[in-house]
């Protein structure tokens, strides 16, 4: 029986101890005598929120099946259990060994948000291995990062030893046997760095240089030992029907973000979105074979008991086979008590039919995502989206017997004016009309629209990643401009209006779009106390003002200033198979709001069609 890394006293004392014990249904437990790597996957936030990621159960899934190694999960203490995990010196553990994390070979930290930053140093911190990678000896475990946020690495360089960029299910395997391999060497950890630094996707940070122009902008950025490529290139699966699955996903003992079955049908999008950085970076769109997701879903609701399927992607409607694969769950589950969730799915006359089968439309509200409440700012962002397609959308929905809309817009977005930004209001108003031209004997009582906007952030490798952002206040302004012209709406009980903290978002853009020179303040926020930032109740934007202020580091740097078109980024040396070149020329288009065609009316040349060896749609067809 193991042995729990915490007392009963102390489990008693803290919020939802089963967030720590481990041995959920699924967990893969091994003699650690008999493996020779051990391997701690760690999520950067609470239980229930790591416990809802699906790139971790792949990995986890697929590391385990090696007999050579172990992989067990982490995730970040709640703020009780930090407390005591400091007052009585216990180092965090794993969840299935109760082991000390700095006993692994490995830690791996997700990066899936700018704000979980200060949270991958308390999980360092509280597993007593130094800060910096510098630091670390030949006993510390490699510390490697992976996730969307290491496509700009540098704000956190100074803490990793490796970043994987890419996509898991490729070269982790050649990492893991280069790893045994220099274990039975003797090697130093520079030694197994140079060796890591050769194989394709990985990055790591000591083995580069940056150096600045007088005016703060990157003069150079360059690799100072022979091992490392001048240019990193991402990973990436193009056969995603043959890659590993996780058929037996761990399945929590309490209720998490995302209590179901995941069955990710695709990779990718054709949209092109501007703003949008997993549209790029995914590229180009690979779709699941459809006999082997209805394999997968008899197989993993068997295995685990959840009554609920959700689809993965970030746009199902352009799944190709998303007829065949809804039908078929609706037939052979509906009947069971299975739910079925389809998110990402435009909103058309085939999706709401499809919806109205597997929802119940009384209970369930459906959500648009106009983005911006203007055609204009629309066709800034290439949305591929026309009012006359939402108000028909909704229409459709209200006529099917929907009463509850949500529609989710940005504010911020580059070239907005006031007229687009009271275009929120009076889109939300056309929208609640529209189900108020339904004759009265049909309407199902009174609708509710809730529309949201959160502050537009640009991110690197996307077309806006040369914009520039605004202050908090200024944001705060903007949504105060919208929610007077909400007041003013004809529809206004049928309407509600909210939006997101201003203070996080200047934060985000600072991440995103940071450099080295970020760390300290990232480091100096941490020590002064800022933890799970992402979180309302614990934010402190006081505390990273201060931290701005004590390292020197000006926001207005990396947020407010104009970004010529050769600038060198903290992330150009990362090659994700769509080219600058295009990036820049959308932003010319997005500047003179010209509409690009989804990839599946034309190829734009993006770059992306050829990279590892695929074919974009134009190739396909």
């Amino acid at each position: 029986m193991r042995k729990l890394a915490l007392s009963d006293e102390i489990l008693l004392n803290i919020e939802k101890p089963a967030r720590y014990i481990g041995g959920e249904i699924n967990s893969v437990m091994k003699d650690k005598e008999k493996v020779d790597i051990r391997f701690a996957m760690c999520f950067p936030d609470v239980y229930e929120i790591g416990m809802s990621h699906l790139g971790i159960q792949i990995l986890y899934d697929m590391f385990n099946r090696r007999e050579d190694t172990w992989c067990e999960r982490v995730y970040s203490p709640w703020l009780d259990l930090d407390k005591v995990l400091r007052d009585r010196n216990i180092p965090l553990f794993a969840l299935e060994s109760q082991d000390p994390v700095r006993d692994f070979d490995f830690l791996g930290i997700t990066i899936q948000f700018e704000m979980c930053y200060t949270n991958i140093l308390q999980i360092l911190d509280l597993s007593q291995i130094p800060l910096h990678a510098a630091d670390r000896t030949e006993e510390d475990p490699i510390v490697i990062g992976g996730g969307p946020c290491t496509y700009n690495p540098e704000p956190l360089a100074e803490f990793f030893d490796i970043f994987y960029i890419g996509e898991g299910e490729t070269v982790y395997d050649e990492l893991l046997d280069t790893y045994k391999e220099w274990k039975t060497s003797g090697g130093s950890r520079r030694d197994f760095l140079r060796q890591a630094a050769r194989i394709e996707g990985l990055y790591v940070p000591q083995f580069y240089d940056a150096s600045y122009h007088t005016d703060g902008t990157i003069k150079s950025f360059t690799p100072n030992e022979p091992a490392a490529p001048e240019k990193v290139r991402k990973q990436v699966v193009m056969e995603v029907s043959d890659a590993p699955y996780p058929m037996n996903p761990v399945v929590p003992f309490i209720k998490v973000t995302q209590d179901r079955v995941v069955l990710e049908i695709q990779r990718g999008c054709i949209r092109g979105c501007r703003f949008c950085q997993a549209g790029m970076l995914y590229r180009p769109t690979r779709e699941r074979n459809v006999e082997r997701l209805k394999e997968y879903a008899r197989t993993m609701l068997k295995n685990t008991g959840h009554e609920e399927i959700s689809l993965s992607s970030l746009s199902s409607s352009d799944y190709s086979e998303l007829n065949e694969l809804v039908t078929f769950l609706i037939d052979e589950f509906k009947d069971k008590g299975i739910n079925i969730s389809l998110p990402s799915l435009r909103i058309d006359a085939f999706s709401l039919d499809v919806m109205s089968k597997v929802q119940d439309v009384r209970k369930s509200s459906l959500t648009f995502a106009p983005e911006a409440g203007s055609q204009r700012m629309r066709n800034v962002i290439n949305k591929g989206l026309t009012e006359e397609d939402i108000l028909t959308g909704a229409g459709q929905a209200f006529e099917g017997g929907w009463t509850k809309v949500k529609l989710y817009f940005m504010l911020g977005l580059p070239t907005e004016t006031e007229e687009d930004m009271k275009e929120i209001a009076r889109l939300s108003d056309r929208v609640a009309r529209r189900y108020y031209e339904i004759p009265k004997e049909q309407r199902h009582g009174k609708c509710q629209i809730t529309a949201s906007s959160s502050f537009f952030v640009p991110k690197p490798f996307t077309p806006f990643q040369w914009a520039s952002m605004y202050t908090a206040e200024e944001y705060d302004r903007r949504a105060h401009i919208v929610n007077d012209e909400f007041r003013e709406q004809l529809n206004r009980k049928s309407l509600k209006y909210n939006w997101h903290d201003a203070q996080v978002t200047v934060l985000e853009g600072v991440m995103a779009r940071g450099d080295r020179r970020i760390a300290p303040v990232i480091e100096e926020a941490y020590r002064l106390g800022c933890l799970f930032d992402s979180w309302t109740e614990t934010f402190r934007n006081d505390l990273w003002m201060e931290a701005f202020e004590n390292t020197g580091v000006d926001i207005s740097f990396y947020n407010q200033r104009v970004r010529e078109k050769d600038e060198i980024f903290p992330w150009d040396f990362i090659d994700i198979g769509v080219s600058r070149s295009f990036l820049y020329r959308e932003w010319e288009r997005a500047l003179n709001e010209t509409v690009t065609p989804n990839c599946r009316e034309k190829c734009s040349g993006c770059g992306a069609a050829g990279f590892g060896g695929g074919v974009c749609y134009e190739g396909k067809n």
